[in-house]
């Protein structure tokens, strides 16, 4: 039987589910769309679909260190409550722990696990699971050793903060400190050299536009704009942080003190930089009521 593009969309309409997925259904049923929509549900694929459709901002971050190698991961869920399910937080250790092997994000989707594709895998527990679900980045970090710290714990390697801190030399503690650091302060680099030039250009011009107002000279504005950037660079610096264990000295002399080099960090949160949809809960009301 010809397999048209109007019944592929019928499909699609019905359950969701994308155009090669729906014209497989039907190749694959004769046509026969009850039995198409079946074919899809027994695959995981209609109910999965439908759900992909939803925001999912919420979630857990996974971290994983094997010597001198550690990966971040964020697999996103729709609500808080999923990042408390057993199932969930084994699927997220389990990607974690295959992320260690490979070098990106795609090559991770793509990775087994447990005989199937990581992606393959993240489809079929939003069936099981019951809410979208998606594997949304990860992040490596090397050195002679990594630190590791996960915060707002809620099982061993899983939480909603993960940070990873590579260290030159020995590390003798200084890095889970510095990565608790890095959870509450959120440096925006790890020195001023690694700063976004647009983002400091942009905070300039703020100033700039700020100590004009005072109705200085051009010249006294200028000197007043030396001392202002210095001050951003110690706040949004990791290195030039005041140290959250010891404020009196700074993270580089921190880390300079315990006779190691900080060569670069991770930190990595739970749905930051998601817009989460608006809940309604009086339009949800209605809806229910008007059957």
């Amino acid at each position: 039987m010809t397999i048209t593009a109007a019944m592929v969309k019928e499909l699609r309409d019905s359950t969701g589910a994308g155009m090669m997925d729906a014209k497989k259904a039907l190749t694959e049923t004769a046509g026969d769309m009850e039995a198409a929509v079946d074919w899809l549900r027994t695959k995981g694929l209609a109910k999965a679909a439908k759900k992909a459709g939803r925001v999912a901002a919420d979630g857990l971050v996974g971290v994983a260190v094997s010597g001198g190698r550690a990966v971040a991961v964020e697999v996103n869920s729709e609500t808080d409550f999923v990042g408390k399910n057993g199932d969930f937080q084994a699927l997220v250790r389990g990607v974690t722990n295959v992320a260690l092997t490979v070098s990106d994000l795609d090559a991770l989707k793509a990775a087994q696990m447990n005989g199937k594709t990581v992606d393959l895998t993240i489809t079929e527990a939003i069936v099981t699971i019951g809410e979208n679900l998606n594997l949304r980045r990860m992040a490596l970090a090397e050195g002679d050793s990594v630190a590791a710290y996960v915060h707002n714990s809620v099982a061993e390697g899983l939480g909603k903060i993960g940070v990873l801190v590579a260290i030159k030399g020995t590390d003798n503690g200084i890095g889970k400190q510095i990565a608790m650091h890095i959870a509450a302060t959120n440096p925006a680099s790890l020195s001023e050299a690694d700063l976004d030039p647009a983002f400091v250009e942009r905070e300039k011009k703020v100033q700039m536009d700020l100590a004009r107002e005072s109705g200085k000279p051009e010249a006294v504005i200028e000197k007043m704009i030396v001392g202002r950037m210095a001050k951003f660079f110690e706040e949004v610096t990791l290195m030039g942080q005041k140290f959250v264990v010891n404020p009196d000295i700074t993270v580089a002399q921190a880390a300079k003190d315990a006779g190691v080099e900080v060569t670069g960090f991770v930190r990595m949160a739970v749905g930051e930089g998601i817009e989460k949809e608006k809940e309604d809960f009086a339009a949800e009301v209605a809806k229910a009521l008007q059957g």
